[in-house]
């Protein structure tokens, strides 16, 4: 019987496969695709991924995790992300586990704790949670790449008290004597009449308007490691479905010496799939 402590996936199997065979398969492959992206040559403290299914966003996520390695494995990994609206509230699983194909992530609790001391969260257990393929998606890479590092995920919404828990993370896992490793996770403009956003029409001119306009801009804002105008920018042009994530994890890689941001990779899903709605990805890391 499975552990109440530890939470069970819900994607798995559908957005990615169930089995540790497959995912490791499907990782390989994610890995070969990105032997020719230029990763940046200095350790690097945090990324930002997109969370789709992985057949459509995966190599991307894969190759920015993998980028984080470094020379010594971190004690924990934090993740920001969830679909969230400026006024919603905090949310962290504070105790227990994650399940993964690969095996179970522990809860790194002792940052959970101090967070919640100085936070207000809504708490979520292994049994009453919120479905969000944001950090689920995100768990298998981490699980495979740093095997035995603990994890605190986190949903932030995209207004600027959020900024605070990226400087108080950064802050308290000194204190503490942890390690860690930061990813904000959310994908970019979601375009066409099944997001209800068509304002440039149909066709290869509205494609070209997100890749190389609208996206672009939000993009330049996270390189320019620049949170606050990740927010601004997302909220007055619909090009960031989770900003808080991604600000967050941009202020706390600040707060950790991160002072320049690199584009790893970009696509959309209209590369896999051509339609009139389609959805943009970019893998930035710091």
């Amino acid at each position: 019987m499975k552990s109440t402590k530890v939470r069970q996936p819900a994607f798995a199997g559908s957005w990615y496969p169930a089995k540790a065979s497959d995912c490791e398969k499907e990782i390989k492959g994610f890995l070969e695709e990105g032997q020719n992206l230029a990763s940046p040559d200095r350790e690097l403290v945090a990324g930002i991924v997109p969370h789709a299914g992985w057949y459509f966003s995966g190599s991307i996520a894969c190759n920015v995790i993998h980028c984080l390695k470094g020379d010594a494995p971190p004690d924990a990994i934090v993740v920001f992300g969830m679909h969230l609206h400026p006024e919603s509230p905090c949310y962290m699983m504070a105790e227990g586990a994650w399940e993964t194909p690969f095996g179970e992530i522990r809860v790194e609790e002792r940052l959970a704790a101090e967070l919640t001391r100085k936070f207000s969260f809504t708490i979520e257990t292994p049994q009453n949670f919120t479905r969000d393929n944001t950090i689920e998606l995100q768990l298998p890479f981490i699980k495979y790449f740093f095997e035995d590092a603990k994890i605190l995920a986190m949903g932030v919404p995209p207004n600027k008290s959020s900024l605070d828990i990226g400087r108080a993370v950064a802050e308290i896992s000194r204190q503490l004597g942890l390690t860690i490793k930061v990813i904000g996770s959310t994908d970019l403009t979601h375009y066409g009449s099944n997001y209800g956003f068509v304002s440039q029409g149909s066709g290869k001119q509205a494609v070209d308007w997100v890749r190389n306009e609208n996206d672009r801009r939000v993009i330049d804002a996270m390189l320019g490691v620049d949170p606050e105008k990740v927010i601004a920018e997302a909220r007055a042009s619909q090009n960031a479905c989770c900003a808080g994530a991604a600000a967050t994890a941009i202020e706390t890689a600040r707060h950790l010496g991160a002072d320049r941001a690199d584009e790893l990779a970009y696509a959309t899903s209209y590369d896999k799939s051509p339609g009139d709605s389609f959805v943009g990805y970019v893998g930035i890391v710091l």
